[in-house]
């Protein structure tokens, strides 16, 4: 692999660039969670922090929303709410809920999000990073909110990586 940000076959330019970005942060996540166990991806530091496993959920969350926000111009549905509220709100009901789970089935739902934004990126100009648009009530445009997309990933990689930490201490 390189390390470099860069066009990329099948993405125009600018896209190209956004794309080695968030490819470079889930390399990089998905180092940092190499080899771990359920149990250990069940582990919480606290009883109001969250977990790795539900961290890597939360990631896939984000991501689940901001497709259905852009790409599908909507708010989630009923079905989606029941899927991916809690891993996207995490809190009381993502500790409840997220647990007991391999870390093959959190790397295919990151995967299989992914695979949808790269596909719907693909399909999308450099013009279009740069569409003004209101977010969370401030304006804003594609690019920053994909940028935010991996920008969340990398702060909870943080997180995790200070979680693995505190395995050998408990």
């Amino acid at each position: 692999m390189e390390f470099k940000i860069d066009k990329l076959k099948g993405f125009s330019p600018q896209i190209g660039h956004l794309v080695s970005q968030m490819n470079y942060a889930r390399k990089t996540t998905l180092e940092a969670v190499y080899g771990l166990t359920m149990s250990e991806l069940d582990f919480s530091p606290s009883k109001e922090s969250n977990s790795i496993g539900a961290l890597l959920l939360h990631m896939a969350a984000i991501e689940k929303g901001f497709q259905i926000e852009i790409f599908d111009g909507r708010r989630p549905n009923e079905q989606e709410m029941e899927e991916w509220g809690a891993p996207y709100s995490l809190g009381d009901k993502g500790r409840e809920q997220i647990k007991g789970y391999p870390l093959d089935f959190y790397i295919a739902k990151l995967e299989e999000v992914r695979n949808r934004t790269l596909k719907e990126l693909a399909e999308l100009n450099d013009d279009w990073l740069y569409e003004d648009r209101l977010w969370d009530n401030h304006t804003s445009n594609n690019y920053f909110i994909w940028f935010h997309v991996f920008e969340d990933e990398i702060n909870h990689r943080g997180q995790i990586r200070m979680i693995r930490k505190m395995f050998s201490q408990n």
